[in-house]
């Protein structure tokens, strides 16, 4: 799984040191890298293994082929999607586009999302994860309340 938040340096080269955790969940699943494309919601970019990403793409075939919203998803993620690999030294080089979406000059925030990361700029993340955190804790009695009803304990 991809936990926690690891800040790094973007170097001159636009490379940048990928969390050794991360690269280690990425090594176990027998993958060299992984792959990022914009983010929808936020000027963030999402990040994944080539399954999950094999996952969203078999998602997105299941749409009926005659309607936009298949081309649309398909567009958006799909032809966005970069194949990121690994240097000797454990390092990434993000394209200009994807630093440009992220808004991303210098540093760079690894955040964890369970089966999923996203790469941010940190001030930006830091007022997202403000706005997260007062939703999130809106939102915890329908969340206790759907367990409930599956039977499950809070």
């Amino acid at each position: 799984m991809f936990l926690s938040s690891y800040e790094n340096k973007l170097d001159k080269k636009g490379r940048v040191s990928v969390p050794a955790t991360f690269r280690s969940h990425l090594s176990s699943l027998g993958y060299n890298g992984f792959i990022s494309y914009p983010s929808f919601n936020h000027s963030s970019l999402e990040c994944c293994s080539q399954d999950r990403i094999e996952k969203l793409s078999n998602t997105i075939d299941t749409l009926n082929p005659f309607e936009e919203k298949r081309d649309y998803f398909a567009t958006s993620v799909l032809s966005e999607s970069i194949n990121l690999q690994f240097d000797s030294e454990g390092r990434i080089s993000l394209p200009k586009k994807l630093l440009d979406h992220a808004k991303i000059k210098n540093n760079i925030l690894f955040v964890g999302l369970g089966k999923t990361f996203q790469i941010w700029d940190p001030n930006l993340f830091e007022k997202f994860k403000i706005v997260a955190r007062r939703n999130a804790h809106k939102k915890r009695s329908t969340l206790k309340w759907n367990n409930k009803q599956q039977g499950e304990e809070v």
